[in-house]
């Protein structure tokens, strides 16, 4: 069995709620139901964690380390300025997918740019929560023996 943390940070805790033409109206809650439903047959187990603390992302992505086969992160705000949270994930040498709701490529200039992306496996953008879907299968052909 595979175990995948996915990991949240700021904000997403109010999706549905917070600019829903951006984000969309989907809860956070409801797409780990459909993330956790796709990955029960896939004999994954997934750990999901969403933050607005950095410190508190920072010790979760420690705790990885040893003990999971992949991350799976939406870093949201932190993905434009948090080096912190990129030495973490860095650090643990795991695989790691960034995923965005949004297509940050087509958003203003500063949402454009992550420092993420240059230690993760892969970026998934714009697809809203299916995007938690593409970066689960993406990892798994990353970790799983082909």
């Amino acid at each position: 069995m595979s175990k995948i943390a996915v990991f949240n940070g700021p904000n997403l805790n109010m999706l549905g709620i917070r600019e829903p033409d951006v984000y969309g109206n989907e809860t956070l809650e409801s797409i780990e139901a459909m993330l956790k439903s796709y990955a029960e047959p896939l004999a994954v187990q997934l750990q999901f964690l969403q933050t607005n603390h950095d410190g508190v992302m920072i010790d979760a992505i420690h705790a990885t380390y040893q003990n999971y086969d992949g991350i799976i992160i939406n870093p949201g705000a932190w993905t434009h300025y948090n080096y912190a949270i990129r030495d973490a994930l860095s650090a643990v040498q795991l695989p790691v997918v960034e995923v965005h709701l949004s297509n940050i490529h087509k958003r203003e200039a500063f949402r454009q740019h992550s420092v993420i992306a240059s230690i993760a496996v892969g970026q998934i953008a714009g697809f809203g929560g299916y995007g938690y879907i593409l970066a689960l299968q993406a990892l798994l052909q990353n970790i799983r023996p082909k």
